[in-house]
């Protein structure tokens, strides 16, 4: 079966995020593989290797993307595929990504229930949206049968199963595998591998993003704890005292 896995390059989750002339300093910023995206390419591999076909990992970002898609070569994957611009917004992804895999050859498309950086968990959505395919999210546990995809999805108390229909689109939860490490082998292959990089112009594309940017700034750093010394009856008021005039939570 041939699958396709959208992949997202982000911060590495131990950066230090700086902000330089009101917009986030990338300067010693090392970027990575989404995670939650190494779990889709981890799930595709996988069933590449119980069924036959082929994986393609595609992309939408600048020419540094390159390296997270080089990395899923490194892991297994077949080909890649990079939408070079530098929008970024859900709905340009979507649109652009939508575009690219018009043309494609696929019985499944995965990606991470979710990107680390802008947390919003649109893309795959707004994919399934423009293509008109079925889609399942949050999925831990993905079987196979046939011309249909049995998955365990991750709900509020519990789990559902829910059973779609192929092709479809379909994101990873943690807990679905546990990605591999590329093998120096694998490294070494995946330099001769063929990544392919288009632009939104060769695709015919002009997209306008939806999101403006009005302002970047920190979360306000945390004041220091304080300590209510005294006996317990006292101690108790003061608590009380401060949640009402300062917290003012109660």
């Amino acid at each position: 079966m041939n699958i396709l896995v959208c992949l997202k390059q982000t911060f590495d989750t131990e950066a230090k995020i700086e902000l330089k002339d009101g917009e986030i300093s990338t300067q010693g910023i090392k970027y990575i593989v989404n995670p939650y995206d190494e779990f889709a390419v981890e799930e595709a591999l996988k069933l590449k290797e119980a069924h036959g076909g082929e994986v393609t990992v595609i992309s939408v970002g600048p020419e540094r993307v390159q390296e997270a898609l080089r990395q899923a070569l490194a892991m297994g994957a077949d080909k890649a595929v990079l939408i070079e611009t530098e929008q970024d917004d859900a709905y340009a992804t979507a649109k652009l990504l939508a575009k690219a895999i018009e043309g494609m050859d696929y019985d499944l498309i995965l990606g991470g229930q979710v990107a680390i950086d802008d947390n919003s968990s649109q893309v795959a959505t707004r994919l399934a949206e423009e293509l008109d395919l079925p889609q399942v999210t949050i999925v831990t546990k993905l079987d196979i049968d046939g011309d249909k995809a049995i998955c365990t999805r991750e709900i509020e108390g519990g789990s559902q199963i829910v059973e779609t229909s192929l092709p479809a689109v379909i994101t990873a939860q943690k807990g679905l595998n546990e990605p591999r490490y590329p093998s120096l082998k694998g490294i070494m292959q995946a330099k001769k591998k063929e990544l392919k990089k288009i632009t939104p112009e060769e695709l015919g594309v002009e997209v306008e993003s939806k999101v403006e940017t009005l302002e970047v700034f920190l979360p306000p750093k945390k004041e220091a704890g304080k300590i209510i010394e005294g006996e317990a009856e006292e101690a108790a008021r003061e608590l009380v005292r401060l949640l009402k005039e300062e917290a003012k939570v109660v």
